[in-house]
């Protein structure tokens, strides 16, 4: 696990690039909260927008969520586990006035940076 790639995957990267084609500006790999040792891997702070691309792997992607079979069951308590704490992590970024948006690690970048541009441009419009 140590030789994962934890930051700029080549997802996030492309979901990146088309964020900031269409003209929007964010920190990356930030923690959005402070003391919080979680951190988003793309915050816009002005409208408080944190986006996680989650591996589907990783994360438990309802399409496509698979399982080891060597060491069943600690794969399995470990994944649960990571499902539990972004459900933590949304919950308490929700709590303190943040939007959350998950983007899955197979969704198509264009899609995804147009759902993220619509949910930071209608915060910047209420702000």
């Amino acid at each position: 696990m140590s030789q994962q790639r934890t930051t700029s995957t080549d997802p996030e990267t492309l979901v990146r690039r088309e964020l900031h084609r269409r003209g929007l500006r964010y920190r990356v790999n930030r923690a959005p909260l402070p003391g919080v040792r979680r951190t988003a891997d793309i915050v816009f702070a002005g409208p408080r927008v944190a986006v996680f691309v989650d591996g589907c792997f990783w994360h438990q992607c309802p399409k496509h969520a698979t399982f080891p079979n060597a060491n069943g069951e600690w794969w399995q308590a470990k994944l649960a586990r990571n499902v539990e704490r972004d459900r933590e992590t949304d919950a308490r970024l929700r709590h303190d006035g943040w939007k959350v948006v998950r983007v899955w690690e197979h969704e198509a970048p264009a899609r995804a940076a147009a759902r993220i541009e619509r949910v930071v441009r209608r915060r910047l419009a209420t702000a």
